[in-house]
């Protein structure tokens, strides 16, 4: 097979992957009254400042592709963040006539709509997958944390889309 289509192939998959990983039993919810970003999960594995990393960007781009349903009275959207993984990368590591080397970036959670008296009012477990050049140059100071970024705003993205509304 030529190695367009393996590529094409492994987008279709990173597709796939990227929204929810089961189903949900998530309520219909227009409002929540603030959202919250759960790491322990991740600091209890050791992610260290890793984990703190995560919690700030994901909490910023949850609040972004959030914000008109944020404010008033209602439940808590909180995300428990239960597994990262961001892969060796250094490069394309293509070789000539074989294609592209396709490491990938995993970030797992749980959506909780959270009530007034702590209760769990529902879940929404949700895996996303990104490739680990989402960061940009390898060889850039910044790298991990652009990486970092990328798959919180895209962990972000789909969760606002597949939870529903109303």
């Amino acid at each position: 097979m030529r190695p367009r289509f393996w590529g094409r192939l492994a987008g279709l998959l990173l597709g796939a992957v990227a929204g929810s990983a089961t189903a949900s039993d998530f309520p219909a919810t227009p409002f929540f009254s603030d959202i919250r970003v759960d790491v322990r999960p991740l600091l209890d594995k050791g992610g260290g400042l890793q984990a703190e990393a995560l919690a700030a960007d994901l909490t910023e781009a949850l609040r972004k592709n959030f914000a008109g349903r944020i404010g008033g009275r209602g439940p808590r959207l909180v995300v428990v963040v239960s597994s990262l993984s961001l892969r060796p990368y250094t490069g394309s590591g293509a070789r000539p006539g074989l294609g592209g080397n396709f490491q990938t970036d995993y970030l797992e959670g749980e959506a909780l709509l959270v009530g007034p008296r702590g209760q769990v009012l529902g879940r929404h477990p949700q895996m996303t997958a990104t490739p680990s050049s989402y960061g940009g140059a390898w060889y850039d100071s910044q790298f991990e944390q652009r990486r970092l970024a990328a798959i919180a705003d895209i962990y972000a993205q789909w969760l606002a889309r597949d939870l529903p509304r109303d």
